[in-house]
């Protein structure tokens, strides 16, 4: 059986402007759910990054997680840009793949 793979390099963030991830898979669309539903623990789970809002799709993994190294040595301010020259509003892309809408994050201090 020959399981579909679409390599994608990804960024999420927490809100706009907001703490970043960045990362690589064969499926973005299983990828997305299991950070929505904090299954992936770790760094997005901690710090609430779950918001899609800039993805790249390639057509060989070897050719994505390169791409996924770049973007990782690059400096914030690069990664702001990039994703601001396509998505300037930060909208959650993922509600265009038929994800349901992110609840509103609170602050920190519980207001």
């Amino acid at each position: 059986m020959q399981v579909d793979r679409d390599p994608c390099v990804y960024i999420l963030a927490s809100q706009p402007r907001g703490t970043l991830y960045i990362g690589v898979t064969s499926s973005l669309i299983q990828r997305l759910y299991q950070h929505r539903q904090g299954i992936t623990g770790g760094f997005t789970s901690r710090y609430g990054v779950h918001r899609l809002v800039r993805f790249e799709m390639f057509g060989a993994m070897e050719l994505a997680i390169m791409r996924e190294k770049q973007l990782k040595r690059w400096h914030r301010q690069w990664k702001i840009n990039l994703v601001e020259r396509d998505n300037p509003h930060w909208v959650d892309l993922a509600i265009d793949l038929g994800f349901d809408p992110l609840a509103p994050s609170r602050a920190k201090d519980g207001s």
